[in-house]
């Protein structure tokens, strides 16, 4: 067995699984997880490859979860090197995946791989979590294989998800939750009309203009502990013909809020919903939920995984809820502690994408050290 984290991190990165396509990442990993006795079960849902492995039947479960699918790259030409030919040049490992998040699954790997060897009848279970459709719609994803484990009474103990979560060195944050994202369709209804005669007709842009702007100036929650106070913006907005003298018939408006476990949906729909009626509005109002807020707070898993840091990098980690969402909002459901921890994320989704070779092997040696303090 070889603890061989680099080599294997560039084997996926060579492999273009641009979501939702896994281009035989997870078979890699699968032939990796067999030689340690893992009960490995593929569950592809559409166009979607996912995985779920492990290894016991006893708890605590401790499970690292990710993704397989990438970014597209953008324009080859701007890359210094092919992104799908993983490149090392001034002590940096280059590739799309590299950070986000093929070097985390790599240091999965050989993380049990060393642990398992040194300590072959450990306790508890672990296991892998892994999806080809995180970076897309996330509908056949990591939240089927929540749903099916649901479905048999499966349950986790503590998840990692690699995520790249750093940003100035190795180890300097754990992100231990992340905000929901609730978005609105907003059409203000009017009467159209000539701009000569706007006694016949009804402006949504300046009915729509006051609550607008108090939505905009409301104070939804003040936050907590982890979490700023939620935000309320709109995205795009649309009235009219393109004409200078029609006033138009009605005003179309995106909006979303990023929450924190401050508010929940139904506050913050009533609360919307109050707004636009006390301003007397005539109104379609439709909503989209992607992602629930979840929140770890500090507990046995932060704890393992900081001390594993510390040892690895002398670098204490702050806990952060910043970013957008991630699949670790699904994982919530089932798992009563989730955290994320990766790579640093300064190239993610970036021309040049690339992890510090320096970082790779010990990102795999805090994996099996977080491993040690939760299984030994």
């Amino acid at each position: 067995m070889s603890n061989d984290t680099l080599t294997l991190a560039q084997m996926l990165i060579a492999r273009r699984s641009l979501t939702p396509d896994d281009d035989g990442c997870q078979k890699v990993l699968m032939n990796r997880l067999a030689d340690l006795e893992f009960a490995v079960e593929p569950m592809r849902h559409g166009e979607v490859d996912n995985l779920w492995a492990r290894r016991g039947t006893e708890g605590p479960v401790v499970c690292f979860a990710g993704h397989t699918d990438v970014v597209p790259t953008g324009p080859l030409s701007q890359w210094d090197s092919d992104p799908f030919t993983p490149t090392i040049r001034d002590g940096k490992l280059f590739g799309r995946g590299a950070a986000d998040m093929k070097t985390s699954l790599a240091a999965f790997v050989t993380a049990i791989e060393a642990f398992v060897e040194a300590h072959p009848d450990h306790k508890g279970s672990i296991a892998l979590l892994i999806t080809s459709d995180e970076e897309g719609p996330a509908i056949d994803g990591t939240v089927k294989v929540v749903e099916a484990l649901q479905t048999r009474g499966e349950q986790i103990d503590y998840c990692i998800v690699g995520e790249p979560t750093c940003t100035d060195t190795l180890g300097d944050t754990i992100k231990n939750g992340r905000r929901g994202s609730l978005s609105g369709n907003l059409t203000i209804k009017g009467v159209q009309g000539h701009i000569a005669y706007p006694h016949l007709a009804k402006n949504p842009i300046h009915l729509a203009a006051p609550a607008i702007a108090e939505l905009a100036q409301t104070v939804w929650d003040e936050g907590n502990e982890y979490f700023p106070p939620t935000t309320w913006h709109v995205s795009n907005i649309h009235g009219g013909t393109g004409a200078t003298n029609v006033i138009p018939g009605e005003l179309n408006l995106l909006f979303n809020f990023r929450f924190s476990t401050a508010s929940t949906v139904e506050s913050l729909k009533a609360r919307v919903h109050e707004i636009l009626d006390r301003h007397g509005l005539e109104y379609g109002l439709t909503w989209e939920l992607s992602g629930k807020p979840y929140l770890t707070p500090r507990a046995e898993l932060a704890e393992a995984l900081s001390a594993a840091i510390r040892a690895v990098t002398s670098v204490e980690p702050a806990l952060s809820t910043s970013g957008g969402t991630s699949d670790g909002r699904f994982i919530a459901d089932i798992c009563r502690q989730v955290v994320e921890f990766g790579p640093r994320n300064a190239t993610i989704h970036k021309l040049n994408e690339c992890v510090d070779i320096a970082d790779i092997e010990r990102l795999s040696r805090i994996y099996r050290l977080t491993l040690e303090n939760l299984l030994l």
